[in-house]
């Protein structure tokens, strides 16, 4: 585990290095004549770095009296990476250099997008991520086969692993599982309108994960409390729970199961009022113990959620890509976050306007917003009601394939907290890493 937290296979490494030769070919593109002329001040293509790091969210580059042209500049995490999107998002090598060629960079003097394509940067690109679109095969403790590929996070990108590591998974067994990150409001909502839609796969049913703590803390209980019972909160932060079962129901025509991944210190009433909750939903909640019994921890969930997979079910997406922009957003806010609407910013109506015009209008949406809350304020938690969802900003991913919409006060370029999790790693004479986890 320690080796897949840390460097792993280097994929991030290599989406890092192929973001960042981007970089590297723009701004000599800039100083070499700039033939394309395209504008310092309206370039969009960030450099990265897999690294929580806020100084480096707003940067001036070019400084010194060596060449090169200053301008702002920034970082994003690799994980947000354009280039880490549509790494998933390719089926083949070939597909993945055309995805590369559409990535927009920024634009002219004259508003007009330029790409990698012009730029001639898509086969060096590919050629440093040649091995990062290979699935990395491990296994568990107990011997199951899993894929690990790509890790587009699903607050700020879609959240879901790679269509091909998905697609081996499907060929190599009866069942596949496949995680969509955080809630099932960021990474199952974009698991199913972007990659199912773009991959032409078609889910079965949904696991949806929960804990007595997360419904807990969503009832108001503050996080050193959450080992207590509390049957009154925990009621009080069932609705969020509840809120995602419907929204796979009645959405997107999904059966579902829930995971109840318990912890030592849940209580049996606990558990009880959880799963007689979702029962009124239908919805069986499976007691999971993974974590303490190994596979045999979760076999009752196994099982669950093979009988759910033979139900008869008919799988939508949240909205249709003919839609305009406004609407589409309009759709996640109100069905899925079930909010009031979108507030769209100045900026945000503008960049509407031009991408729009630029006919990028039937993409679908990469919402880019806080993983605590269905709204975009953190602090708003269970199911919040009569909130708006302030667009701050809309940017193309023309190669991955979508309009990602930054809502609320999201940040691509994540900070250390307080006390960062470096303080405690260490690694001893014999090799051995520790503070991991």
């Amino acid at each position: 585990m320690q080796d897949i937290n840390l460097h792993f296979t280097g994929d991030f490494h290599a989406v890092g290095a192929a973001n960042n030769l981007l970089c590297a070919m723009i701004d000599n593109h800039i100083f070499q004549g700039n033939s394309l002329r395209l504008d310092p001040r309206k370039i969009t293509w960030r450099r990265c770095v897999d690294m929580n790091d806020r100084q480096l969210r707003s940067i001036v580059c070019g400084l010194g009296n060596v060449g090169g042209m200053p301008r702002e500049d920034g970082f994003d995490i690799t994980v947000a990476s354009e280039v880490m999107a549509l790494l998933c998002l390719s089926e083949n090598i070939t597909v993945l250099k055309e995805k590369l060629s559409r990535i927009i960079v920024g634009y002219t003097f004259d508003n007009e997008p330029v790409t990698a394509g012009q730029l001639k940067a898509q086969g060096a690109m590919a050629a440093l991520l040649k091995d990062a679109l290979k699935p990395n095969l491990v296994q568990t403790l107990e011997g199951t086969p899993a894929l690990i590929h790509g890790g587009p996070f699903a607050n700020i990108a879609h959240g879901c692993n790679s269509i091909i590591a998905t697609k081996t998974a499907l060929k190599l067994g009866d069942y596949a599982v496949t995680e969509a990150g955080f809630g099932a409001d960021l990474g199952a909502e974009k698991f199913f309108d972007i990659k199912c839609r773009l991959a032409g796969l078609t889910p079965s049913a949904v696991v949806v994960v929960a804990t007595i703590r997360a419904l807990k803390h969503h009832g108001g209980v503050a996080k050193d409390s959450l080992t207590k019972e509390n049957l009154n909160a925990l009621e009080k932060g069932l609705p969020n729970l509840l809120q995602h079962l419907e929204n796979i129901q009645t959405v997107f025509g999904l059966p579902c199961v829930v995971a109840l991944n318990r912890f030592p210190t849940d209580t049996e009433a606990e558990l009880a009022l959880a799963e007689e909750k979702c029962k009124a939903l239908g919805v069986n909640a499976v007691l999971t113990e993974v974590w303490a019994k190994g596979g045999e921890g979760g076999a009752a969930l196994a099982e669950e959620v093979v009988r759910v997979c033979e139900q008869k079910s008919e799988f939508n997406f949240s909205y249709e890509l003919s839609l305009p922009i406004l609407e589409k957003l309009e759709r996640i806010v109100k069905n899925i976050y079930h909010g009031e609407g979108v507030q769209l910013l100045p900026a945000a109506k503008k960049q509407l306007e031009q991408l729009t015009k630029l006919g990028f209008s039937e993409l679908p949406i990469c919402m880019a917003k806080t993983q605590y809350s269905f709204s975009d304020n953190p602090l708003l938690l269970g199911a919040p009601r009569g909130f708006e969802v302030t667009i701050r900003n809309l940017k193309v991913s023309a190669g991955a394939g979508f309009i990602i919409a930054l809502a609320g006060d999201i940040m691509t370029m994540p900070g250390l907290p307080k006390v960062p999790a470096a303080e405690n790693i260490d690694i001893d004479s014999e090799g051995r890493i520790g503070g991991l986890f």
